[in-house]
């Protein structure tokens, strides 16, 4: 199991539109790579954004920041204070209730 996170910080007052945004383009494109499990969104209340993407290989966890952060730059930009960042690699470490 692979991981790829992105995470930027958001203007104050956008979890909404982020949201929304979120929902419309970025669950799509993140869906759509090879070996999607999960995706999961958190919203801090120091407006962190973090988006947590679940893939059964470290090439779909790859091409899913790959995309992710393409269409941040297209996208949600003028939400965001500064650019978004991205990680993925093996999950070492989880469990389930």
């Amino acid at each position: 199991m692979y991981a790829a996170i992105r995470q930027g910080k958001a203007k104050a007052g956008m979890a909404e539109e982020l949201t929304r945004r979120i929902k419309e383009g970025a669950i799509p494109i993140i869906s759509d790579v090879e070996g999607f499990i999960a995706y999961y969104v958190i919203y801090a209340p120091d407006d962190t954004v973090t988006a947590i993407s679940i893939f059964n290989n470290f090439a779909g966890a790859e091409e899913s920041n790959k995309r992710g952060l393409a269409w941040i730059e297209r996208d949600l930009a003028p939400l965001l204070t500064g650019p978004a960042t991205a990680v993925a690699g093996p999950v070492i470490v989880h469990t389930l209730a």
